[in-house]
């Protein structure tokens, strides 16, 4: 199916669509509804410049396709995007707006997001963006289609930031509780030190440096800890990327039994929550995940407490909403973007709130 073709199709539509690639983020957001519209069929880079540092890919592709290529020149995408099995699309990648363990320190997907082709709810062909950041002008409208999802209209082709691979990686180890290693990640995070990505669970934090190696081998010396063989680390990094680790394929057992994941978003300076079940801590301290039996309200209200919010990531029920409830000028806003982009609502109803 080419361009024109989907086009048409989403001219034509009566019902709505529900935009999909290998559905590997179904579960994310509210349940997907609609007639099927793949982007399969749009596969392939269409450029790639590394002395640029960007690509444009098609939004069918998968993301380890792209990431291959990228290694090929020791570049990726520094936000890390789960992939979720390998399933993972580059349009799904955008649309579901999720990042990785560096997202703290390197940026998120909208951060890397430089351009889009998007067909509207009109079946109208827009372009948004350019190859580099100073040549796009004005609002910068693709960055809004990053965790849409999908609910804007059809991506077709996106442009990303690439970065190089860091000259040298190492990963220590130290014995926490929660309260030393959220002190400690918010005393470090205000020191000149190579930190890329943090995680704690079970009494362990787990810090990764990146850089120079010079930078990296004075950090190590700074810190102390114990460092983890590279082979090791890599694995460990790897699968909290891609929700693979230990931690999640637990989570995945719990939800099955009743409870329900959820993704925290918070000052990095916050306090431990007293929430009961486990907990993992990203980010820097600003992303915690809980994985819990507790009532929505009792997770939501904790969260709203210390200024943040709370995603139900996965859960067998949905009914209490994926996403933090908007106030009423957000709802509104929410609502004429929603409107201006696709006016007969035909894409991905609901995917986001219920009545959008």
């Amino acid at each position: 199916m080419n361009l024109a073709d989907l086009q048409a199709q989403i001219r034509d539509a009566r019902t709505p669509l529900r935009i999909t690639g290998h559905g590997s983020k179904d579960f994310y957001g509210e349940a997907p509804a609609g007639e099927p519209l793949s982007t399969l069929a749009l596969n392939g880079v269409t450029a790639y410049e590394p002395s640029e540092l960007f690509v444009s890919v098609l939004a069918g592709t998968p993301v380890f396709d792209v990431e291959a290529l990228l290694a090929q020149n020791r570049q990726r995408f520094a936000f890390e995007p789960p992939r979720f099995g390998g399933k993972g699309t580059v349009g799904g990648m955008v649309a579901a707006g999720l990042s990785g363990p560096a997202r703290a320190a390197l940026g998120s997907v909208r951060d890397h997001l430089l351009g889009a082709v998007l067909i509207n709810g009109r079946g109208e062909l827009l372009s948004f963006g350019g190859t580099v950041m100073k040549n796009v002008a004005g609002f910068d409208v693709s960055r809004v289609l990053a965790g849409a999802m999908g609910q804007l209209g059809l991506i077709t082709e996106v442009t990303l930031k690439v970065m190089p691979l860091p000259a040298a990686v190492a990963t220590l180890r130290f014995e926490f509780d929660q309260p030393a290693a959220l002190a400690a990640l918010n005393r470090w995070g205000g020191e000149p030190l190579p930190i890329e990505a943090s995680a704690w669970w079970d009494g362990a934090l787990l810090l990764r440096l990146a850089g120079a190696r010079a930078a990296v081998d004075a950090a190590c010396a700074r810190l102390g800890g114990d460092v983890i063989p590279d082979e090791m680390a890599g694995a460990f990094w790897l699968g909290l990327r891609d929700h693979a680790d230990e931690f999640f394929l637990g989570a995945e057992r719990a939800v099955a039994g009743g409870a329900r994941l959820w993704r925290l978003s918070l000052p990095s300076t916050a306090p431990e929550l007293k929430l009961h079940g486990e907990q993992l801590i990203e980010w820097g301290g600003a992303q915690r995940w809980v994985v819990t039996p507790m009532e929505p309200a009792a997770v939501r209200e904790a969260a709203a407490a210390v200024g943040g919010h709370a995603t139900l990531f996965r859960a067998l029920d949905k009914s209490p909403g994926a996403f933090a409830p908007l106030s009423a000028p957000l709802a509104a806003i929410h609502r004429r973007l929603k409107a201006s982009f696709d006016p007969h609502g035909v894409f991905n109803p609901g995917r986001l709130y219920a009545d959008l």
